[in-house]
């Protein structure tokens, strides 16, 4: 497998930091949160954007993704919704990212009317993120928390450029079991989200493997190529442990589970 982790675990970590944090506890990659708190946003100028680029390139670590906040299943006019994907798109472009990140957000619709407004803008999408060499990844979340929710709505799109993130713990929640949530996500798969957690009812991050979640069946058959993403959600749960001091143990547990079963 190949290791990354979320700046949704460092908050406002300088990305001098952050590379250091990934070249020094072996992680290959690093999913970007994108946010106006956080130094790597929409409004980063050309000059800002050459700086992260060189920053990753000196410590031979690749962004994975850049982690947004776009709904495409929002509620209201598609205009706001693709904007917003676009720039978000270009700043993948700008800073080398292989994918971009988008929430489903369809609330309270009906599913079929928040899967014909989701599959409709990421289809929208696509031609131009294809054109910029980016892939535009819907993660299983929110309104469309199973893999067969993502699924479905990846498949309708049916382009190249428009895939999936497994989150491992919405996938749960939904009740989903891993095996299932694997043979509908793979065809479209960009990579895995894995994180812990002590219960449903306790969603504070804990290290990888101190928790219930089921990753050694989640990463199960994961090859070389597969990428996997430790997001530890420590911007939500400020009391949670720091996650720099974990890093290294996390990395030696998921190799320990991608490992070849004897």
């Amino acid at each position: 497998m190949k290791l990354a982790f979320s700046t949704l675990g460092v908050p406002g970590t300088p990305v001098a930091e952050v590379v250091r944090l990934a070249a020094g506890n072996g992680y290959q990659g690093v999913e970007l949160r994108v946010h106006s708190e956080e130094p790597v946003h929409l409004g980063l100028s050309s000059l800002e954007r050459a700086d992260v680029v060189e920053a990753f390139k000196a410590g031979g670590v690749e962004i994975l993704t850049l982690a947004g906040y776009v709904q495409v299943a929002a509620e209201g006019d598609d205009e706001p919704v693709l904007a917003e994907l676009s720039e978000l798109v270009k700043l993948a472009r700008d800073l080398g990212a292989a994918y971009v990140r988008v929430f489903p957000g369809g609330g309270d619709q009906e599913q079929a009317e928040a899967d014909a407004t989701a599959a409709r803008r990421l289809g929208a999408a696509a031609p131009a993120a294809a054109d910029m060499g980016v892939t535009i990844l819907l993660e299983t979340h929110d309104s469309h928390r199973a893999g067969l929710d993502v699924a479905r709505v990846v498949a309708t799109v049916g382009h190249p450029r428009v895939g999936a993130i497994w989150d491992v713990l919405h996938t749960w929640l939904a009740g989903e079991e891993p095996a299932a949530s694997h043979a509908v996500l793979a065809p479209h798969l960009g990579y895995v989200q894995v994180k812990d957690v002590a219960s449903a009812e306790d969603l504070t991050p804990l290290p990888l493997g101190s928790g219930v979640l089921p990753l050694a069946e989640c990463l199960d058959g994961a090859g070389p190529d597969t990428w996997v993403c430790w997001e530890y959600e420590k911007r939500w749960h400020p009391g949670a442990a720091e996650l720099p001091g974990l890093l290294g143990a996390g990395r030696e547990h998921l190799l320990r589970l991608g490992a070849p079963k004897q």
